[in-house]
């Protein structure tokens, strides 16, 4: 690894005018000095643009795309990915926060670990309110801060295909090689990381750093609070999205444990499917559950 490798930071908003500027700032505070910050905003309702535009008179340089129509995050993050010069990527939400030496604490992981091929470096995150008052750690700490439970590591294909091994992703540290040979964001999904993490999993190690790198801010308008909502259409275009990433899983999975531990998860998705009353997809998880089986 070069001693002092680029990493780009790729800074997402929509409607984050509150927190954008807290959320940038944070990227230049890094302790590591070579950062490339790139910003997209998906056509904010608020005046996040505004906001951005009047920070980057003192960062000219700074790369910012501003969509003239909602094109979700998938999109954007791939229009961004295409001006990143770095090594590494992080996919920074706007409202969030990178803790000063998380750059620095990520690289130092890839640098120690005893794995072969690792694509993903991850660790803790604190979560904060709206206010930026702390709640809890993303991942339970002891008194030292230290995660009181070990991080499954290496290759964790099977963990998350179950839900068993739990990802904070916000907290990531990506090799761009990863990005490149997985053509970056399915850009047909409602949500990019489950899928992102079971498509790198099949080819990349993960490895964990035990360290708070992060800070994530609890909002009302968060993506598990959209997901359990009934009859909501935003909770129904995630869910499918879902569906549509076991579907690919399933083309993945090699061997009788992967198609039981995707029994785990059809399972718990078919339950979120009925409590948010979309019975079609419940349907479809009973077709996909009788398809798995076949190969079990």
């Amino acid at each position: 690894m070069h001693n002092s490798p680029l990493v780009t930071v790729i800074c997402l908003c929509y409607n984050h005018a509150e927190f954008v500027v807290e959320a940038l700032e944070s990227v230049l505070n890094q302790t590591h000095s070579r950062v490339e910050l790139i910003i997209g905003d998906d056509y904010s309702t608020d005046n996040s643009v505004e906001v951005i535009e009047n920070w980057l008179k003192d960062h000219p340089e700074i790369p910012f795309i501003a969509n003239k129509e909602n094109l979700g995050n998938t999109k954007t993050f791939n229009q961004c990915f295409k001006l990143a010069k770095g090594d590494y990527i992080i996919d920074l939400a706007a409202d969030d926060l990178l803790k000063p030496d998380c750059i620095e604490n990520q690289l130092k992981g890839y640098a120690e670990t005893t794995y072969e091929k690792v694509g993903l470096i991850y660790g803790n995150a604190e979560l904060i309110t709206e206010k930026g008052a702390f709640i809890n750690d993303y991942f339970p700490t002891d008194a030292n801060r230290k995660r009181i439970k070990s991080q499954p590591t290496g290759d964790i294909y099977i963990g998350l295909l179950n839900g068993n091994n739990n990802l904070c992703s916000i907290s990531a540290l990506i090799k761009r090689e990863v990005f490149e040979k997985l053509n970056g964001f399915d850009e047909s999904l409602a949500y990019e990381d489950y899928d992102f993490w079971i498509r790198a999993a099949r080819i990349y190690n993960f490895d964990y750093v035990d360290e708070i790198l992060v800070q994530k801010r609890v909002l009302d308008n968060s993506m598990y609070t959209l997901l359990i909502q009934k009859n909501s259409k935003k909770a129904r275009q995630f869910n499918y999205s879902t569906y549509i990433i076991l579907q690919k899983a399933f083309a993945l999975n090699r061997h009788q444990a992967e198609f039981k531990a995707m029994l785990k998860r059809i399972h718990f998705e078919m339950t979120v499917a009925y409590k948010t009353r979309d019975f079609k997809l419940v349907l479809k998880y009973i077709l996909f559950e009788l398809k798995v089986r076949t190969r079990m």
